[in-house]
Parts: structure tokens; sequence; C-alpha cells
């Protein structure tokens, strides 16, 4: 998934979502099988610097379908923070796009609602089979054991970026590989008078994918393995309490930051403002805003021990966008062409350049474009140290309830409020009573 602020969602609403068995969106054009309309709605992710920006990227390549097809294709690019709430209402309304896109994180819970069409062997085959797509994306689909709700449409990882003249002025000569060492430097760069590091505060699910992976790292996961909440264990209270004090204790996450929702910090990051930024797969974001690939480095995300890999070595949440279908569309034939498309090879390389994201698709990664020195660090980071948020039904909450506890926390510290143990645990306490039951 894109770096996201979810929309506040209560237990009500998610409630009704995922009880909406059969309910879905589609087009509003009408006709049925032997009439099948040639239009399709489509809402795209915020996936480059602005809505604008995509819009720019996505358009000519729906013109590009509607030429070979004969179908409309109408886009409607919906921002991060509108994205998960505008979904679950079209879950209940039934009113909703024919085609969309979801972070991945959200495919099990948008799968429990029963409104995305279920990708089994035979619709698989349709847009050239199951075994195209890349396993870390696929396993971000929805439930192990069941059909996916959806196909794997942009690979995405986290890397630290850090810059370079900001670094050389410090006396850094590489970039850190333990948070040990990144809380160190980040004090070197405070006493030449730069902020350190960039974080979204307010960014509730940028939030979950970083204590998500604090916690990957002492070995703990945040749901048991038969799918009830752990937010409470010793070891989750450590990992959300190690994240927040880069801000409230070591000080190297500005206080400002805890205000940052959308973009903030790329920004920062680009103008030079900040360090280093925890970020997926930003070169393009960078770029949009003048930021010149010499200018930065790029490297795998801090671990304790300095060498990322599987178990305690996780460094990043198996990121990315997957692209669904409602079932209730009035054109699945059109939908599913349209999949077809988006995942084809050429497609793949062309909009995954533009995002400076990693194609879904294996074939597709032979590209020279995805074979840079930050894209090898992006696919290395999949590849062996990136982990699957959890496949839940109740994900979607877990992001809400916990990510907002994180908020918190970061007004908190923001606030000359002291960030302890036990503030930490009496947070996560309320949102383990937030979520619905099991």
């Amino acid at each position: 998934m894109r770096s996201i602020r979810a929309a506040a969602v209560g237990a009500v609403t998610l409630s009704l979502a995922l009880t909406a068995t059969a309910c879905g969106g589609g087009s509003s054009t009408g006709g049925g099988s032997n009439d099948a309309p040639k239009a399709l709605t489509y809402w795209a992710s915020n996936q480059g610097a602005s809505v604008a920006v995509d819009k720019q990227v996505l358009q000519p390549e729906l013109d590009k379908f509607q030429k070979q097809t004969g179908i409309k294709v109408k886009l409607e690019v919906v921002p991060w923070p509108d994205l998960l709430n505008r979904i679950l209402t079209a879950t209940t309304s039934g009113q909703g796009p024919d085609v969309l896109n979801i972070g991945n994180s959200w495919s099990a819970s948008l799968q429990a609602s029963g409104a995305l069409l279920p990708w089994d062997a035979k619709n698989f085959d349709k847009i050239g089979g199951k075994s195209r797509f890349v396993p870390s994306a696929l396993a971000s689909t929805g439930v192990q054991g069941k059909d996916p709700a959806a196909v794997p449409l942009y690979a995405l990882a986290y890397a630290l970026y850090y810059n370079k003249k900001i670094f050389a002025d410090a006396g850094i000569s590489q970039p850190p590989a333990t948070w040990d060492e990144l809380i160190a430097d980040g004090k070197k760069i405070k006493a030449k008078g730069s902020s350190p590091l960039g974080a979204e505060g307010s960014n509730v699910s940028e939030n979950i994918h970083h204590i998500f992976v604090f916690a990957k790292q002492r070995g703990v996961d945040f749901f048991t393995a038969d799918g009830k909440p752990n937010f409470t264990d010793p070891k989750v209270v450590d990992a959300v309490k190690a994240y927040v004090d880069l801000m409230a204790k070591d000080q190297v996450i500005p206080t400002g930051d805890a205000e940052y929702a959308q973009n903030q910090s790329v920004s920062d990051f680009a103008k030079g403002r900040q360090a280093m930024l925890l970020w997926q797969s930003a070169s393009a974001n960078l770029a949009s805003q003048g930021m010149k690939d010499s200018e930065y480095g790029v490297a795998p995300v801090p671990v304790r021990s300095g060498t990322p890999g599987p178990g305690t070595q996780i460094n990043s949440m198996a990121a990315g966008i997957n692209i669904a279908v409602f079932r209730n569309t009035h054109n699945l034939d059109g939908a599913t062409r349209f999949v077809k498309f988006m995942t084809s090879d050429d497609e793949q390389k062309i909009l995954n350049k533009a995002y400076s994201s990693i194609p879904a698709v294996t074939s597709a990664q032979n590209d020279p474009a995805f074979n840079t020195p930050a894209n090898t660090v992006l696919k290395d980071t999949l590849a062996t140290s990136a982990a699957a948020l959890p496949q839940v039904p109740a994900e979607s909450q877990f992001e809400t309830t916990v990510g907002t506890a994180v908020k918190d926390l970061f007004a908190d510290a923001a606030a000359g409020r002291a960030v302890t143990t036990a503030s930490v645990r009496a947070a996560l306490q309320k949102a383990q009573q937030q979520m619905p039951a099991a």
C-alpha cells in the first residue's frame, strides 16, 4: 500500500461493510451480459505526487485501452485519506466503480465483505494465469486458502532515503544499518543544524506500517495465530514505544511531524529540510518535486542486527497496490479485460516506471529500469526481508484503531507529555477494546 492516512472508520461502519455480502459497486450505465455497456468506472489510488500527476500518467493508458477495445474508462483518482471510507461506503450502498485500486493490506477485510469479485483459477486464466505474479505480492491479496479478492498491480517496499550533502556535512560516510546507528547519526545531523528524520505522525496507516516492522523485529505479531488481537503483548508495547520514542526520547523526528498526514515529510526531504526519509518507492515522488537522483542515496530500512532478512530481520511490509473488480459490475467482461490490460507486461513497465514502484508481474521486472541502485534495494527487500501485514478480516479496523493510537501518542510527544510504557499499553488496550469480536 502506498503511504496513506486511512479515513477514520468506526466499528459500526466496518461491521456493516463486512456483512454486506454480495453488495458492491458497478457502473451505472446499465446493461447485462448480452448488452455490456462500453464504459467502465475506475477508482485509481493516488500514487504520484498529486492527483493531477496521476491523471497525466493514467489517461494516456486509458485512451490506449479504449482504442484497443472500444471501452471508455471513466477515471477518478481518489486521495488516500478518502479511499478506504469511499470503498466501505460503496460496499454497503452498492454504488461504486466497476474497477478500483485497493491498498493490499485491505484485501482480507474487503474480501470478507463479499463485495469484490473472487479471482479463482478461471478468472486468473483470463488475465494470463496466477503464476505471472510475484509471490510476495500474491501473499497480500486475501486470506490464505481462499480465492484472492484482488490482483497485484504495483509492488512496493520501504527504503531509507538519505540526503548525501547533509550526511557529508555531518561527517557521516554511509547510511545507518541499525536503529542505534540512525539515532547516533541523527544527533550528528542535529548538531549541524539540520533535521534528521521525517515522519507522518497523523498518517494512520503509515504509523501501522512502521510499528508492524518494529514488532516483527522483536519477534511478535499484532494478532495471534488464530486471528485474535495481541496489542498488549509486552513486545508489541515495546515496539510501539520504540517508534514513538524516535520523537519523544531520541528527538530525531521533529515534533512538528506529529501533525503531518499526507506527503509533507516527502516534501521536506525533497527540499533539503530533512536528512532521512522512510518511504515506499519514493524516487518518482522526489523527482516530481525537483530533487535529483544524484542528491540522495537509498538503503535498506535499518534492522536491529544491521543485516536485513527473514524473521526478526524484517524491515518492510510487503507493500503494494492491488486492482479489484466489484462483483456486481454490469460489465464483467470489460472489467476483466481492463485488469488484463493493466497487468500486461507492457503496461506494468510503463506504470511502474512512472511511479518508481516494482512490477507485480515477474517477467516485467527484466526491464533495465528496474535494476537501478534504488530499485535493486526495493526488489531485494521484497524478495528477502518484507512480510505481509496481517491478512485477517479485521485488518482495516486494526489500521484505524492502532494507527490512531500511535497518532495520539505522537501528539503527546509533540506536546511534551510523557510517553511511557504504561501510557503506550493503555493506548493499545483501548485500541484492542475497539476491535470487533472474533
